[in-house]
């Protein structure tokens, strides 16, 4: 799970925020991690690309059967994704996206990756559903700051002051997010494998 990071934000995103996505999906296939994403036009597709760019791996969770590539627009974007990383579903062949799919494929997005990273996002977009089901399961989140003058940066910045995600301005930010997970754990774990003090105790 360590190796996996979710990038995902607005469909309608602005080239600020396209922009972004390009560069923190380079960054993760660079560091030889796998980029996860929804397979949808704005901030997934371009992660996507990004990530096939640079000769990285990524993973396109859809809300459809994996022969039904959706949007068609990106049939030949996920026949890439298909060819050198992994389409993923939980409904079957032939199942056509509807609301509710959508909805429940966030969950997927958050659960895959030990952290998700909403570059753009309005008030009400559902990629806001990754973060928090991401915060829901103890994952980490960051989240993308933008000009306060865009509603694609509502989402990312509300995130930001209710605590739930972390500052991702760079690829620093994103690196020291995602190595967090990886950090050991010294005290609970040394004094379990340490030995028992051989000291006789007393009772009183």
């Amino acid at each position: 799970m360590s190796d996996l990071v979710t990038i995902t934000g607005a469909r309608a995103c602005t080239s600020y925020g396209e922009y972004v996505a390009q560069e923190l999906a380079s960054s993760v296939a660079g560091d030889e991690r796998v980029v996860v994403a929804g397979g949808a036009y704005g901030i997934e597709g371009a992660s996507h690309q990004a990530a096939l760019a640079a000769g990285g791996d990524t993973i396109a969770i859809l809300a459809n059967g994996v022969d039904r590539p959706y949007p068609v627009g990106h049939r030949d974007l996920l026949d890439r994704v298909a060819d050198v990383g992994l389409l993923v579903s939980e409904v079957p062949p032939g199942a056509v996206p509807t609301r509710h799919r959508v909805i429940a494929r966030a969950r997927l997005m958050a659960a895959l990756s030990s952290a998700s990273v909403i570059v753009e996002a309005g008030a009400r977009s559902g990629s806001l559903l990754v973060a928090q089901r991401a915060a829901e399961l103890g994952r980490r989140v960051g989240a993308v700051p933008g000009p306060v003058t865009s509603a694609a940066s509502v989402g990312p910045h509300r995130l930001l002051r209710d605590g739930t995600a972390s500052l991702v301005a760079d690829t620093s930010d994103l690196a020291r997010l995602v190595e967090r997970d990886q950090a050991p754990r010294v005290g609970v774990d040394r004094e379990l494998v340490l030995p028992p003090s051989p000291s006789p105790t007393r009772t009183l």
